[in-house]
């Protein structure tokens, strides 16, 4: 296959004091699914950006085996953490066999208090996806330990808790995603694009295959790159239509061009005022 021809990545000079996004998603892509737009947006300020797959996606396709399958997943990590400057961490837990246990608790209180982040991203305890909900849970059950020296006690606690903020989905049992942030990515959405891009194994092969279109993936490197940003676009779509009362609450025309990023504030973890809000999800509307 040709290779698509990256746009350059530059950051800009934040006129703002330099924040630290910590992302944990379950999967090699996760982040690129449920939070690209952000990111990106954090990438380019000069933010310092981690992504974490708490998983080692092993078990996320068709026909490559586990262990092969594991090491693509790790370089296709790799590539999209680069594409914005970010590092990207593939963990050891098993795909599709995650539970929300003190091993997992213990790893993501000790990657927070050593990353120290300023905004936490992840997904929500409740969620199709059984690794998806053991993060979220993990996640939750980490927010305010992180702040007890006598847990973990080999890594120094925080002295305060991060912001946690749960990533866009559109269940509604038990209960739905209630927007506190809303952002307009439309301008981060070809690079985010091209973060998902680098994940071949998922977007152009995997996934595909497990909707039944995987005879409608393009050949070419160009072409899939087009594909793929009709994919987002519909997932965008969904959203905007599953959100539709809280974008009109905002006084936001339902203009289908937007691309739009939804985000629950976390009541377990760290408290954020309009302006810490701001501050971490800048050009919210």
């Amino acid at each position: 296959m040709e290779k698509l021809e990256d746009s350059s990545f530059e950051p800009t000079v934040s006129d703002t004091e330099s924040l630290r996004v910590l992302v944990f998603g379950a999967h090699p892509d996760d982040a690129e699914v449920y939070a690209p737009g952000l990111i990106v947006r954090h990438a380019r300020l000069g933010h310092q950006v981690k992504i974490v797959s708490v998983t080692d996606g092993r078990s996320g396709h068709h026909e490559l085996p586990p262990d092969e399958l594991v090491r693509v997943r790790r370089a296709e990590a790799q590539r999209a953490g680069k594409r914005i400057g970010a590092e990207y961490a593939v963990w050891d837990f098993p795909d599709g066999a995650l539970e929300a246990t003190l091993k997992v608790r213990w790893a993501i209180i000790n990657e927070i208090r050593r990353f120290a982040p300023d905004l936490v991203l992840t997904h929500r305890p409740n969620d199709y996806h059984p690794d998806h909900r053991a993060v979220g849970t993990a996640v939750q059950d980490a927010s305010y330990l992180v702040t007890v020296p006598h847990i973990c006690p080999e890594v120094p606690p925080l002295r305060r808790d991060p912001v946690v903020a749960y990533m866009c989905d559109l269940f509604t049992r038990p209960a739905p995603l209630q927007p506190d942030v809303i952002l307009d990515v439309s301008a981060e959405f070809d690079l985010a694009v091209q973060m998902a891009a680098c994940h071949e194994s998922q977007f152009f092969q995997w996934l595909p295959w497990h909707d039944g279109i995987l005879d409608q993936v393009p050949q070419t490197a160009s072409a899939r790159f087009e594909w793929l940003c009709g994919w987002f676009s519909q997932l965008h779509q969904q959203r905007r239509e599953h959100f539709q009362a809280a974008i009109v609450a905002r006084g936001l025309a339902l203009d289908e061009q937007l691309v739009l990023e939804f985000y629950e504030v976390s009541q377990y973890a760290g408290k954020a005022d309009e302006q810490r809000l701001s501050r971490l999800f800048p050009g919210r509307l």
